[in-house]
Protein backbone atom coordinates (compact mmCIF):
# COMPACT_ATOMS: atom_id res chain seq x y z
CA UNK A 1 0.00 0.00 0.00
CA UNK A 2 1.28 3.64 -0.73
CA UNK A 3 2.27 5.73 1.90
CA UNK A 4 0.80 8.82 -0.23
CA UNK A 5 -3.00 10.19 0.44
CA UNK A 6 -5.29 8.55 -2.17
CA UNK A 7 -7.75 10.95 -4.39
CA UNK A 8 -10.66 9.02 -5.21
CA UNK A 9 -14.02 9.65 -7.18
CA UNK A 10 -16.76 10.36 -3.99
CA UNK A 11 -19.04 8.04 -6.51
CA UNK A 12 -16.42 4.95 -5.62
CA UNK A 13 -16.66 5.67 -1.84
CA UNK A 14 -20.46 6.11 -1.68
CA UNK A 15 -20.70 2.76 -3.99
CA UNK A 16 -18.19 1.04 -1.60
CA UNK A 17 -20.18 2.21 2.00
CA UNK A 18 -23.34 1.39 0.55
CA UNK A 19 -22.09 -2.48 -0.26
CA UNK A 20 -20.39 -2.26 3.00
CA UNK A 21 -23.23 -1.81 4.84
CA UNK A 22 -25.74 -4.43 3.01
CA UNK A 23 -23.16 -7.06 3.58
CA UNK A 24 -23.34 -6.76 7.15
CA UNK A 25 -27.22 -6.80 7.26
CA UNK A 26 -28.87 -3.41 6.56
CA UNK A 27 -31.39 -2.91 4.10
CA UNK A 28 -30.35 -1.74 0.74
CA UNK A 29 -32.17 2.15 1.58
CA UNK A 30 -30.88 2.71 5.04
CA UNK A 31 -27.37 1.61 3.48
CA UNK A 32 -27.16 3.98 0.79
CA UNK A 33 -28.73 6.72 3.88
CA UNK A 34 -25.79 6.05 5.69
CA UNK A 35 -23.42 6.43 2.43
CA UNK A 36 -25.20 9.68 1.90
CA UNK A 37 -24.32 10.96 5.11
CA UNK A 38 -20.69 9.78 4.86
CA UNK A 39 -19.99 11.55 1.39
CA UNK A 40 -22.05 14.20 3.13
CA UNK A 41 -19.59 14.26 4.99
CA UNK A 42 -16.26 13.89 3.14
CA UNK A 43 -17.26 16.04 0.10
CA UNK A 44 -17.16 19.09 2.45
CA UNK A 45 -14.09 18.53 3.91
CA UNK A 46 -15.24 17.17 7.53
CA UNK A 47 -13.30 14.13 7.14
CA UNK A 48 -13.69 13.24 11.05
CA UNK A 49 -17.20 12.02 10.39
CA UNK A 50 -16.37 10.35 6.24
CA UNK A 51 -15.48 7.12 5.84
CA UNK A 52 -12.48 7.12 8.52
CA UNK A 53 -15.89 6.11 11.11
CA UNK A 54 -16.58 3.01 8.95
CA UNK A 55 -14.49 0.57 10.39
CA UNK A 56 -16.19 1.49 14.17
CA UNK A 57 -19.79 1.15 12.35
CA UNK A 58 -18.97 -2.40 11.19
CA UNK A 59 -17.62 -2.99 14.70
CA UNK A 60 -20.39 -2.24 16.34
CA UNK A 61 -22.90 -3.47 14.02
CA UNK A 62 -21.43 -7.03 14.43
CA UNK A 63 -21.21 -6.14 18.64
CA UNK A 64 -25.16 -5.41 18.47
CA UNK A 65 -25.01 -2.13 19.82
CA UNK A 66 -25.77 -0.94 16.34
CA UNK A 67 -29.25 -2.28 15.07
CA UNK A 68 -28.78 -2.78 11.38
CA UNK A 69 -32.86 -3.80 11.09
CA UNK A 70 -34.44 -1.61 13.44
CA UNK A 71 -37.87 -1.46 14.83
CA UNK A 72 -38.48 2.65 14.53
CA UNK A 73 -41.43 3.24 16.42
CA UNK A 74 -42.99 6.88 17.24
CA UNK A 75 -43.78 6.91 20.93
CA UNK A 76 -45.90 10.17 21.17
CA UNK A 77 -47.15 12.33 18.86
CA UNK A 78 -49.17 15.62 18.88
CA UNK A 79 -49.69 17.76 16.20
CA UNK A 80 -46.04 19.81 17.45
CA UNK A 81 -44.46 17.51 18.74
CA UNK A 82 -43.20 13.88 18.43
CA UNK A 83 -41.14 11.32 20.80
CA UNK A 84 -39.49 8.36 18.15
CA UNK A 85 -38.01 4.98 20.14
CA UNK A 86 -34.75 4.31 17.33
CA UNK A 87 -34.24 0.77 18.50
CA UNK A 88 -30.89 1.62 18.12
CA UNK A 89 -31.12 1.98 14.66
CA UNK A 90 -27.85 3.65 12.84
CA UNK A 91 -28.22 7.40 13.52
CA UNK A 92 -28.88 8.69 9.48
CA UNK A 93 -31.93 6.37 9.22
CA UNK A 94 -33.83 7.58 12.19
CA UNK A 95 -32.79 11.79 12.11
CA UNK A 96 -33.70 11.57 8.05
CA UNK A 97 -37.28 10.76 9.58
CA UNK A 98 -37.22 13.23 12.67
CA UNK A 99 -36.20 15.98 10.54
CA UNK A 100 -38.90 15.65 7.92
CA UNK A 101 -41.44 14.57 10.46
CA UNK A 102 -40.73 18.17 12.40
CA UNK A 103 -40.89 19.97 8.62
CA UNK A 104 -44.37 18.47 8.20
CA UNK A 105 -45.33 19.19 11.75
CA UNK A 106 -43.99 22.80 11.47
CA UNK A 107 -46.11 23.06 7.95
CA UNK A 108 -48.91 22.47 10.29
CA UNK A 109 -48.55 24.59 13.36
CA UNK A 110 -45.27 26.58 12.81
CA UNK A 111 -43.13 24.42 15.04
CA UNK A 112 -42.23 20.54 14.80
CA UNK A 113 -39.73 19.28 18.02
CA UNK A 114 -39.17 15.71 17.57
CA UNK A 115 -37.12 13.83 20.51
CA UNK A 116 -35.83 10.45 19.39
CA UNK A 117 -34.36 8.25 22.31
CA UNK A 118 -31.93 5.37 21.63
CA UNK A 119 -30.14 5.54 18.47
CA UNK A 120 -26.59 5.37 17.44
CA UNK A 121 -24.13 7.70 15.52
CA UNK A 122 -25.65 10.11 13.23
CA UNK A 123 -22.63 11.86 11.37
CA UNK A 124 -22.04 15.53 10.86
CA UNK A 125 -25.26 17.75 12.31
CA UNK A 126 -24.71 20.62 9.40
CA UNK A 127 -27.11 17.81 6.93
CA UNK A 128 -29.76 17.62 8.98
CA UNK A 129 -30.50 21.16 9.38
CA UNK A 130 -29.32 22.06 6.05
CA UNK A 131 -32.26 19.10 4.66
CA UNK A 132 -34.50 21.68 6.91
CA UNK A 133 -33.52 25.02 5.38
CA UNK A 134 -34.29 23.58 1.96
CA UNK A 135 -37.87 23.97 3.14
CA UNK A 136 -37.21 27.61 3.55
CA UNK A 137 -37.21 26.55 7.57
CA UNK A 138 -35.14 27.28 10.37
CA UNK A 139 -33.35 24.19 11.71
CA UNK A 140 -31.68 23.06 15.26
CA UNK A 141 -30.65 19.56 16.14
CA UNK A 142 -28.64 18.46 19.49
CA UNK A 143 -27.39 15.63 20.56
CA UNK A 144 -26.88 14.03 23.71
CA UNK A 145 -24.05 10.85 24.13
CA UNK A 146 -22.28 9.14 26.99
CA UNK A 147 -19.70 11.31 28.84
CA UNK A 148 -15.98 11.74 26.89
CA UNK A 149 -15.08 15.85 27.98
CA UNK A 150 -13.87 17.17 30.94
CA UNK A 151 -16.40 19.43 32.82
CA UNK A 152 -15.09 22.81 33.11
CA UNK A 153 -12.60 22.18 36.12
CA UNK A 154 -12.55 18.48 35.99
CA UNK A 155 -9.55 16.50 34.94
CA UNK A 156 -11.73 13.45 33.61
CA UNK A 157 -14.85 12.82 31.62
CA UNK A 158 -18.20 14.28 33.41
CA UNK A 159 -20.16 15.55 30.54
CA UNK A 160 -20.48 14.54 26.35
CA UNK A 161 -19.21 16.54 23.41
CA UNK A 162 -22.81 17.09 22.51
CA UNK A 163 -22.77 18.84 19.17
CA UNK A 164 -25.17 21.20 17.77
CA UNK A 165 -26.55 22.04 14.49
CA UNK A 166 -28.41 25.44 13.57
CA UNK A 167 -29.32 26.53 10.09
CA UNK A 168 -31.24 29.34 8.17
CA UNK A 169 -32.53 29.60 4.78
CA UNK A 170 -31.09 32.05 2.65
CA UNK A 171 -31.50 32.76 -1.44
CA UNK A 172 -28.74 34.03 -3.19
CA UNK A 173 -25.69 32.85 -0.50
CA UNK A 174 -25.76 29.39 0.26
CA UNK A 175 -27.72 28.68 3.82
CA UNK A 176 -26.09 29.62 6.93
CA UNK A 177 -24.96 26.43 8.65
CA UNK A 178 -23.62 26.34 11.89
CA UNK A 179 -22.05 22.63 13.11
CA UNK A 180 -20.55 22.36 15.92
CA UNK A 181 -19.67 19.97 18.95
CA UNK A 182 -19.49 21.61 22.61
CA UNK A 183 -16.16 20.25 23.08
CA UNK A 184 -12.77 22.18 21.29
CA UNK A 185 -12.87 19.60 18.60
CA UNK A 186 -14.79 16.58 17.51
CA UNK A 187 -13.68 13.02 19.04
CA UNK A 188 -13.66 12.37 14.73
CA UNK A 189 -11.24 14.77 14.62
CA UNK A 190 -8.88 12.86 16.85
CA UNK A 191 -8.92 9.97 14.24
CA UNK A 192 -7.99 11.80 11.66
CA UNK A 193 -5.36 12.61 13.39
CA UNK A 194 -4.25 9.64 14.45
CA UNK A 195 -4.74 7.84 10.17
CA UNK A 196 -2.63 10.93 9.37
CA UNK A 197 0.12 9.95 12.16
CA UNK A 198 -0.01 13.81 13.47
CA UNK A 199 0.03 15.11 16.90
CA UNK A 200 -2.68 16.63 18.48
CA UNK A 201 -2.39 20.86 19.67
CA UNK A 202 -1.92 20.96 22.86
CA UNK A 203 -6.01 22.09 24.51
CA UNK A 204 -7.66 19.38 22.56
CA UNK A 205 -7.78 17.16 25.20
CA UNK A 206 -6.17 14.87 28.27
CA UNK A 207 -4.54 12.08 28.61
CA UNK A 208 -5.77 9.10 31.47
CA UNK A 209 -3.46 11.11 33.91
CA UNK A 210 -5.12 14.37 33.39
CA UNK A 211 -2.25 15.68 31.33
CA UNK A 212 -2.35 17.34 27.66
CA UNK A 213 -3.02 14.62 25.36
CA UNK A 214 -0.27 15.33 22.29
CA UNK A 215 -0.34 11.52 20.99
CA UNK A 216 -3.79 10.70 19.64
CA UNK A 217 -3.68 7.54 20.71
CA UNK A 218 -3.52 8.79 24.37
CA UNK A 219 -6.39 11.02 24.28
CA UNK A 220 -8.75 9.98 27.41
CA UNK A 221 -10.80 13.10 27.24
CA UNK A 222 -11.54 15.90 25.36
CA UNK A 223 -11.83 19.59 26.79
CA UNK A 224 -14.84 21.44 26.60
CA UNK A 225 -15.05 24.97 23.85
CA UNK A 226 -15.32 27.88 25.96
CA UNK A 227 -14.88 26.27 29.25
CA UNK A 228 -17.74 26.71 31.39
CA UNK A 229 -19.80 27.64 28.32
CA UNK A 230 -19.23 24.34 26.52
CA UNK A 231 -19.60 21.75 29.45
CA UNK A 232 -22.51 24.26 30.28
CA UNK A 233 -24.31 23.61 27.07
CA UNK A 234 -23.48 20.25 27.01
CA UNK A 235 -25.32 19.16 30.45
CA UNK A 236 -28.24 21.03 29.72
CA UNK A 237 -28.87 19.29 26.10
CA UNK A 238 -28.62 15.89 28.74
CA UNK A 239 -31.61 17.70 30.74
CA UNK A 240 -33.43 18.37 27.32
CA UNK A 241 -32.42 15.50 25.59
CA UNK A 242 -31.61 12.21 27.60
CA UNK A 243 -33.90 12.85 30.48
CA UNK A 244 -36.60 13.93 28.83
CA UNK A 245 -36.61 11.15 27.07
CA UNK A 246 -35.94 8.55 30.15
CA UNK A 247 -32.82 7.42 29.10
CA UNK A 248 -30.44 9.21 30.81
CA UNK A 249 -26.49 8.89 29.29
CA UNK A 250 -24.26 10.49 31.91
CA UNK A 251 -25.51 9.72 35.25
CA UNK A 252 -25.37 5.92 34.90
CA UNK A 253 -21.67 5.87 33.84
CA UNK A 254 -20.90 8.66 36.52
CA UNK A 255 -22.80 6.95 39.56
CA UNK A 256 -20.98 3.89 38.23
CA UNK A 257 -23.79 1.96 37.68
CA UNK A 258 -22.71 0.65 33.86
CA UNK A 259 -19.20 -0.18 36.26
CA UNK A 260 -16.51 2.05 34.71
CA UNK A 261 -14.21 3.91 37.69
CA UNK A 262 -15.06 8.04 37.48
CA UNK A 263 -11.86 9.23 39.51
CA UNK A 264 -9.18 9.35 36.60
CA UNK A 265 -9.50 8.94 32.54
CA UNK A 266 -11.97 8.32 29.98
CA UNK A 267 -15.03 7.26 32.23
CA UNK A 268 -17.09 6.95 28.91
CA UNK A 269 -14.73 4.38 27.23
CA UNK A 270 -16.23 1.16 27.77
CA UNK A 271 -19.75 2.74 27.87
CA UNK A 272 -21.82 1.48 25.52
CA UNK A 273 -22.54 3.70 22.89
CA UNK A 274 -26.39 5.18 23.20
CA UNK A 275 -27.31 8.73 21.80
CA UNK A 276 -30.77 10.85 22.07
CA UNK A 277 -31.39 13.98 20.09
CA UNK A 278 -33.80 16.87 19.73
CA UNK A 279 -34.71 17.88 15.97
CA UNK A 280 -36.43 21.11 15.36
CA UNK A 281 -38.03 23.01 12.54
CA UNK A 282 -39.42 26.21 12.13
CA UNK A 283 -41.91 28.11 10.03
CA UNK A 284 -39.92 31.55 9.05
CA UNK A 285 -43.08 32.58 6.79
CA UNK A 286 -45.57 31.96 10.32
CA UNK A 287 -43.84 35.48 11.85
CA UNK A 288 -42.59 37.27 8.38
CA UNK A 289 -42.72 37.30 4.83
CA UNK A 290 -40.31 34.59 3.75
CA UNK A 291 -38.67 36.07 0.49
CA UNK A 292 -37.61 38.83 2.28
CA UNK A 293 -36.54 37.17 5.58
CA UNK A 294 -33.61 35.50 3.00
CA UNK A 295 -33.41 38.13 1.26
CA UNK A 296 -32.22 40.06 4.42
CA UNK A 297 -30.39 36.96 5.49
CA UNK A 298 -28.46 37.31 1.81
CA UNK A 299 -27.79 41.59 2.89
CA UNK A 300 -26.56 40.80 6.16
CA UNK A 301 -23.52 38.28 4.96
CA UNK A 302 -23.00 40.81 2.52
CA UNK A 303 -22.44 43.58 4.84
CA UNK A 304 -20.39 41.14 7.10
CA UNK A 305 -18.53 40.03 4.45
CA UNK A 306 -17.12 43.88 3.70
CA UNK A 307 -16.31 44.97 7.61
CA UNK A 308 -12.28 45.29 7.99
CA UNK A 309 -10.44 41.89 8.10
CA UNK A 310 -8.42 40.71 11.04
CA UNK A 311 -4.39 40.87 10.47
CA UNK A 312 -3.89 37.31 8.69
CA UNK A 313 -7.42 37.06 7.15
CA UNK A 314 -7.98 37.38 3.84
CA UNK A 315 -11.92 37.02 4.28
CA UNK A 316 -14.92 36.87 6.52
CA UNK A 317 -16.36 33.10 5.94
CA UNK A 318 -19.77 32.80 7.11
CA UNK A 319 -20.87 29.44 9.23
CA UNK A 320 -20.72 26.56 6.43
CA UNK A 321 -19.70 28.23 4.14
CA UNK A 322 -15.75 26.88 3.87
CA UNK A 323 -17.59 23.46 3.29
CA UNK A 324 -19.37 24.43 0.29
CA UNK A 325 -16.33 25.55 -1.42
CA UNK A 326 -14.43 22.04 -0.44
CA UNK A 327 -17.70 20.24 -1.84
CA UNK A 328 -17.53 22.06 -5.30
CA UNK A 329 -14.12 21.34 -5.65
CA UNK A 330 -14.28 17.52 -4.03
CA UNK A 331 -17.50 16.70 -5.84
CA UNK A 332 -15.27 17.31 -9.14
CA UNK A 333 -12.13 15.95 -8.34
CA UNK A 334 -12.51 13.70 -5.50
CA UNK A 335 -11.73 12.88 -1.82
CA UNK A 336 -8.55 12.56 -0.58
CA UNK A 337 -8.23 9.67 1.83
CA UNK A 338 -4.56 8.82 4.23
CA UNK A 339 -3.58 5.21 3.71
CA UNK A 340 -4.42 4.32 7.04
CA UNK A 341 -7.78 4.99 5.82
CA UNK A 342 -7.53 3.12 2.99
CA UNK A 343 -6.02 0.32 5.19
CA UNK A 344 -8.78 -0.24 7.56
CA UNK A 345 -11.16 0.34 4.89
CA UNK A 346 -9.79 -2.56 3.14
CA UNK A 347 -10.25 -4.57 5.35
CA UNK A 348 -13.51 -4.14 6.31
CA UNK A 349 -14.16 -5.05 2.65
CA UNK A 350 -11.83 -8.75 3.65
CA UNK A 351 -13.69 -9.50 7.01
CA UNK A 352 -16.95 -8.38 4.90
CA UNK A 353 -16.36 -10.37 1.87
CA UNK A 354 -16.89 -8.02 -0.34
CA UNK A 355 -14.57 -6.00 -2.85
CA UNK A 356 -12.62 -3.10 -1.89
CA UNK A 357 -12.25 -0.37 -4.66
CA UNK A 358 -11.31 -1.09 -8.45
CA UNK A 359 -7.37 0.28 -9.07
CA UNK A 360 -6.68 0.81 -5.39
CA UNK A 361 -3.72 -0.85 -3.97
Amino acid sequence: MTDEVRVLPWQDLHDFTKRVFVSVGMPEEHATQEADTLMWANLRGVDSHGVVRIPWYVENIGKGIINPTPDIRVMVETPAVALIEADCAIGPVVTNLAADMAVEKAKGVGIGWILIRNHTHQGTMGQYVQRIANHDMAGMIFVCSRPNTAPFGARAAGVSNNPLGLSAPARRHPHLILDMATSLVAMGKVLVARDRGESLPVGWGLDEHGNPAVDPRDLATLLPVGGPKGSGMSLLFECMGSLMVANPLVLPVLSGELGEAKTTGHVGRMARHNQNSVVAAIDVSRFTDMEKYKAEIDSLIDHLKELPRADGFDEILMPGEREERCYAQRVKDGIPVPPATIAGLKKVADDTGIEFIRGVE
